[in-house]
């Protein structure tokens, strides 16, 4: 009989996780929980160093300096950066002996110095330092041999003719091996997989063939083969094939050769963490001894059943593959990322890696790493984004990191601030609450402007002329990141996410649980969740049946309540999961099946063993006028009524607003919301939150400043108050648990509401001033060139041939006499730069995003009046409050202005790397190049002062 060892690497999966330094909230990462309200809004006011975002730093060639290693850290300190990752990559320069510029191998002596400079460097400078174990992306390199490289399952078919005795084998070259012949009846494209036979009879590199074959006949050939890939951007030195994931030894040689020799740079003091980037083996699915694993896994022999891994067709296919891509996962989680986790514990550093993609991660093989980490922007969709908030949720670790701004409005250098601030805040939504920029190119002195470029996505650093309110931008992603790790996560909604449905739809080179998800899930499922006003995590069956337990109506995985779960059109669930969610049906718990029940269990032993237990606890929980739990058809139409009827959502919005999603933290003193507008339209709304009698304050995320929010209504256990959100806007909302009538600091009414020209932001105590336009009769001087013009109206750069293609900073002044009624007491002034425009947003050639409005400032701005810094301009409303600063009569106004790089850029050659790529090969193509063109610079105007009532705000 066949068997299962199901359970097994499930224990084995929990064990390691409980062991390793990160799991329940351990020491992976420093974070800093305010033990008092007061104490709370101090950090918010001045929030600690280890919320910082960080940077991936791509050293390329490797060819570094210690002048400009040393140049570059002080940059990222004195910009608001907190620290970075070093990926070594691919040569842009060829070696110069005359000016003594040299690509040095990775993990040479040279490598090695560097490294160990910037680590002392570092730390003296109070940088976190992270480093990928390896060059580019997967791992492996020169050491990997082609028996060690990244296996795939090659397949072949091919035609028997008629009379035919017998065939000749396929090539079979270095790092492969047959494995079986199967003869079946049709055609190499049009084929049986049950009826056929294995050919057994092998000699002298030719198969016998049975006589007396009657119709079309086909022999379908398996090899244990290679993917043949290699090291994506590899580094001078780092190039090579990528190690087979599913092989110890294979990973073993790596940490050995690699692991070993890049510590050799760091003593007693190593990394904070190791990194792993993206996996992307590309069509990795098998290894040598896979037959031999999956029978003592699976409990039966897989070889007779190869061939139903091709065609998917019959009976027993679906399960096959399933206990395939079952396999392949254990054998991923046991041999690869176990025993770098604890390569990297014996080296006194964590684990941060991205376990999504090819080999076949789970979600909770997340629990076997230190620091989870996401990517993608996409929040109303499946995302490895959230698929490591979920994990990291699930078990108990307080921070997230994602890889952010992957290809954040290509080319290189032009993504302006807006953009970097549209993007983080999607990944606020998802989850993430520790930002890795990517990224930052090293460059040197002799490259001048606007040097080195990673050939894809944002080039983030001082080579962007709007470099100059980086601070301020860095400084707001550190606020955001502060509070998203306060407190807990307080999701509503467990997604379970069909594993089992996933590994059953895996196919000869394309083997991925996470990027089956979105289609497992569908298209409407996320979308309605959020809309609706409900958060969510995903959640899987090891997470279920090795941490869930039933609590009160919830289901209770470490410090998380789930009061909903739901199975998105699942159709395989192993028992033990399905019994566990009845059980919290029948106690209360709301559990949703969508599309369809389940009714199958996975696996060829569990669904023969299996399969009737699951259609009868089916039966009894989705079937019948008084069942415990439900089942919605139409997840799009019928969802949100369902779910709204039983539980109120977290948050309502009337008018409803899909653009705006938020995320809950409950902490000691309250409860914390990040609400943000991921569109280019204002959006006005009336939010009501699922809290009651508690005092309601918006914390200002670019500002630290604290106001009181204005309550519209107090419904039975919930507080409605006004929201309104400019473009691409956002702020954080908290409910003390101290009583309102306490507060005696905070005006009702503050809030943030949006600047619009011409408009009281709070109802005036008397009559208000007339704006006061400022939009002529400026002196502005172009970068440290000192070429000076007179603008009688404001107006692009690019409208001067002479400034078309500049980039760099700008300097607008003017001396301007301000009426006496402008500086009365009661009033606040606000130099208002005029509103964004919002502009078509139109289908991307990459997985990226922009912001889809232009703005008057292009693109950033420090204004400073009577020569006092009032404040920064680079995000909507495009305003800057200058109250205080001014006096009635003279005064002088100077506004420094940075665009971007590409109008330099189009207006200078390309480079021509053809040495470069003869030397080295093309190791990577430059993205979003053609037909580059200036953009408008410059402020675009109106500039006006306007008045409001002064509001209390501290």
């Amino acid at each position: 009989m066949i068997g299962s060892n199901r359970i097994v690497p499930l224990i084995t999966l929990l064990f390691l996780a409980t062991c390793a330094p990160g799991f329940a909230g351990g020491t992976s990462q420093n974070t800093t929980s305010p033990n008092s309200l007061a104490s709370f809004k101090q950090a918010f006011e001045k929030p600690p160093d280890d919320s910082r975002i960080m940077v991936r730093w791509w050293w390329f060639g490797p060819s570094v300096t210690t002048a400009d290693l040393e140049r570059e850290m002080r940059q990222m300190k004195e910009a608001g950066i907190g620290g970075f990752e070093v990926q070594p990559v691919y040569p842009l320069a060829l070696d110069d002996p005359d000016h003594g510029f040299q690509n040095y191998p990775f993990l040479s002596n040279q490598f090695i110095a560097a490294l160990r400079f910037a680590s002392i460097r570092a730390r003296q400078l109070g940088l976190r330092m992270d480093l990928t174990l390896g060059s580019g992306w997967p791992y492996g390199g020169p050491n990997i041999s082609v028996t060690q490289a990244a296996g795939a399952l090659r397949f072949s078919a091919v035609a028997v003719r008629p009379g035919e005795a017998e065939l000749p084998l396929p090539a079979i070259v270095t790092g492969e091996k047959l494995i079986a012949v199967f003869l079946e009846k049709g055609h190499p494209n049009n084929f049986e997989t049950e009826t056929g036979s294995e050919l057994v009879d092998i000699q002298n590199g030719r198969v016998r063939v049975p006589a007396g074959l009657v119709g079309p006949h086909v022999a379908l050939f398996f090899i244990a083969s290679r993917t043949g890939q290699t090291v994506k951007r590899a580094a001078v030195g780092a190039e090579g094939f990528v190690l087979d994931h599913y092989d110890p030894a294979a990973t073993e040689n790596y940490l050995k050769f690699v692991g070993d020799r890049l510590m050799q740079a760091f003593g007693s003091n190593p990394p904070h963490a190791i990194f792993c980037d993206s996996l992307e083996v590309n069509g990795s699915d098998w290894t040598g001894d896979f037959l031999q694993q999956f029978r003592a896994r699976r409990g039966y022999d897989l070889k007779p059943f190869l061939p139903a891994l091709v065609s998917g067709i019959g009976a027993k296919a679906a399960s096959v593959r399933h206990d395939w891509g079952q396999t392949l996962t254990e054998l991923f989680n046991e041999n690869f990322v176990g025993p770098v986790e604890a390569w990297a514990r014996q080296h006194g550093t964590f684990f941060r890696a991205q376990l999504y993609g090819t080999p076949p991660a789970i979600l909770s093989s997340n629990a076997l790493v230190d620091l989870p980490e996401g990517e993608g922007a996409h929040w109303k969709s499946f995302a490895p984004t959230r698929w490591a908030s979920s994990a990291n949720h699930l078990y108990g670790r307080p921070v997230t990191s994602s890889e952010t701004w992957t290809w954040l409005h290509s080319p290189a250098f032009r993504a302006t601030p807006l953009d970097f601030k549209a993007e983080a805040d999607v990944h606020f939504l998802e989850g993430i609450n520790q930002l890795v920029g990517h990224g930052w190119p090293y460059s040197p002195s002799m490259a001048g402007e606007p040097g080195w470029r990673f050939y894809a996505s944002t080039a983030l650093n001082p080579h962007n002329p709007w470099w100059l309110v980086m601070p301020d931008v860095a400084r707001y992603l550190q606020r955001v990141s502060f509070m998203m790790r306060q407190g807990r996560p307080a999701n509503d909604v467990a997604v379970y996410l069909p594993t089992d449905d996933a590994w059953a739809g895996f196919s000869l080179g394309r083997a991925s649980v996470s990027e089956a998800m979105d289609k497992l899930l569908g298209p409407h499922l996320i979308p309605r969740l959020l809309e609706t006003g409900y958060g969510f995590d995903f959640i899987d069956d090891a997470a279920i049946n090795q941490l869930g337990k039933v609590e009160h109506g919830a289901l209770a995985v470490n410090d998380n309540r789930y009061a909903i779960v739901i199975l998105p059109g699942v159709e395989r669930i192993p028992v033990a999961t399905l019994r566990k969610l009845e059980d919290f049906a029948r106690q209360g718990g709301i559990l949703v099946a969508t599309r369809r029940t389940p009714s199958l269990a996975p696996g060829l032993a569990e669904g023969e063993a299996q399969t009737s237990q699951i259609r009868e606890m089916s039966q009894r929980l989705f079937e019948g006028p008084s069942v415990p739990a439900h089942f919605v058809e139409d997840e799009d139409s019928k969802l949100d009524k369902m779910l709204s009827s039983l539980i109120p959502p977290d948050i309502s919005l009337s008018p409803s607003v899909p653009e705006i999603g938020f995320v809950h933290r409950k902490t000691g003193f309250g409860e914390v919301y990040f609400l943000a507008n991921t569109g280019n339209q204002t959006r006005s709304t009336q939010a009501t939150f699922r809290v009651a009698e508690m005092q309601a304050e918006w914390w200002d995320p670019f500002t630290g400043n604290i106001a009181a929010a204005e309550v519209l209504a107090r419904p039975p256990g919930a507080t409605t108050v006004a929201l309104d959100l400019e473009s691409y806007g956002s702020r954080i909302l908290v409910f003390s648990n101290r009583p309102e009538s306490e507060d005696t600091h905070a005006t009702p009414g503050a809030g943030f509401p949006i600047a619009k020209p011409g408009v009281p932001l709070t109802r005036p105590h008397g009559k208000m001033p007339s704006a006061l336009d400022l939009s002529t009769g400026w002196e502005v001087t172009f970068g440290k060139s000192g070429r000076s013009v007179v603008m009688d109206q404001l107006r692009s750069w690019t409208d001067d041939e002479k400034t078309c293609f500049f980039s760099g900073i700008v300097t607008y002044e003017k001396t301007f006499t301000l009426p006496e009624n402008f500086s009365g007491s009661g009033l606040e002034v606000t130099l208002d730069f005029g509103e964004g425009k919002p502009i078509p947003e139109t289908p991307l050639k990459n997985p990226g995003m922009q912001a889809w409005l232009d703005s008057p400032v292009r693109e950033a701005a420090v204004v400073y009046v009577n020569g006092q810094r009032a404040g920064s301009v680079w995000h909507p409303p495009y305003s800057v409050e200058v109250t205080g600063l001014l006096k009635a009569g003279k005064n002088t106004l100077r506004v420094v202005v940075g665009n971007l790089s590409i109008n330099e850029m189009a207006g200078s050659a390309l480079p021509d790397n053809r040495l470069l790529n003869n030397r080295y090969g093309a190791r990577a193509t430059p993205q979003d190049m053609e037909n580059l063109q200036a953009l408008p610079s410059g402020l675009l105007g109106p500039v006006r002062l306007f008045t409001r009532a002064k509001s209390n705000n501290r």
